[in-house]
């Protein structure tokens, strides 16, 4: 992201031949990604980043960001292909990019969990005796999803291949099983009902802290414990701010604009209750997993673990008990193809 600005810099800057930078004016990433150098992936280039910076080869009078060069590339191609970059960067950094680089600084903005879904998009649970449940009705593609088909999702490729890969199986299961003037399953009296109570409930809420003082509290737990570089102290640290985060927000805050017109204050509540569910599981499940796989590096458990730690994290909220909001369970990976179109590809760690 901008440094200071906070504002998403794409990752398609390196992809149309940007690069980065430390104090020293080394283009740092050939040390860590030989063969992938600029264009290796965004966990590894954060890391990457934030090593430089921790290490005392940060940029700024703080030495606290990257610099992301793009002032070597053709003036007319940033204007044909990084038009909103270059608008941005001038903008929020007060950076002409056909001519000095981008203070930039590794960022989240993705979550790469989602709801559990087989091959189809249909959403999934786990049973009594802890196997895969449809949940009957209801499917998920897109960022909200996790298919856990590396290639075909966000975690190997684009979202945008998400949405056409899954929604389209989702909309070809959707329309083989579902036919006009089918019989539909009687609603509850009350249907609807928990989503205005919902509403309600925070529109009128009267607590003594503003919805941006716990979502800047939230903030800042998740940033300061559960960011690029993890370890048992700071894990630890982040599930017991959350889980205060979480209490704060049930019993102490303040909507203060109770009409329904334009009413960004009770938007931005119903946004933060999504965000603290978010943060939360992500938190309490990397707290749980004592290992380093993919985007979850731990200092302390550096080393991938396929032994006991192959299968996928589940978190459940549970916001009733405040001292823990956020209850774990696991789901078995499925480690060979579906039919015999396609070979088994076995799993092995990733490195560059």
């Amino acid at each position: 992201m901008g440094y200071g600005a906070g504002c998403l810099i794409t990752e398609g800057c390196r992809g149309e031949g940007g690069y980065l930078r430390n104090a020293n004016g080394e283009r740092f990433m050939e040390r860590y990604a030989p063969n992938a150098k600029d264009l290796a992936s965004r966990d590894v280039v954060s890391r990457s980043m934030t090593i430089e910076i921790r290490e005392g080869r940060g940029v700024g009078p703080r030495n606290d960001h990257i610099y992301l060069h793009l002032d070597h590339l053709p003036p007319e191609l940033l204007a044909e292909r990084l038009p909103g970059i270059s608008e941005t960067a001038a903008i929020f950094a007060g950076v002409d990019v056909t001519k000095e680089p981008i203070p930039v600084l590794p960022t989240v903005h993705y979550n790469m969990g989602g709801i559990p879904t087989n091959y189809i998009g249909q959403a999934l649970t786990l049973d009594a005796n802890g196997a895969d449940q449809v949940v009957p009705g209801l499917y998920v593609a897109g960022e909200a999803s996790c298919a856990s088909v590396h290639g075909a999702n966000r975690l190997g490729a684009n979202s945008l291949l998400d949405i056409i890969v899954f929604g389209r199986a989702c909309a070809n299961h959707i329309a083989e099983n579902n036919k006009p003037g089918d019989a539909k399953p009687e609603l509850k009296p009350d249907a609807g009902l928990e989503s205005i109570e919902r509403v309600d409930k925070y529109r009128y809420s009267d607590g003594q802290r503003p919805v941006a003082d716990i979502r800047d509290q939230m903030q800042r737990c998740m940033q300061e414990n559960a960011a690029v570089f993890r370890d048992d102290a700071s894990l630890k640290a982040g599930v017991a701010g959350m889980t205060e985060c979480i209490k704060e927000f049930k019993n102490d805050v303040k909507v203060s604009d109770r009409g329904l017109i334009w009413n960004t204050d009770l938007i931005e509540c119903l946004e933060l209750d999504n965000l603290l569910h978010n943060a939360a599981q992500t938190v309490f499940s990397a707290e749980n997993r004592k290992e380093s796989r993919g985007a979850h590096a731990r200092e302390d458990f550096s080393e991938r673990d396929d032994e006991n730690w192959m299968f996928h994290s589940l978190s459940f909220s549970q916001w009733d008990n405040e001292a823990e909001p956020v209850r774990l369970d696991k789901r078995d990976v499925n480690k060979t193809s579906l039919d015999d179109q396609m070979h088994t590809i076995p799993q092995k760690k990733r490195t560059y």
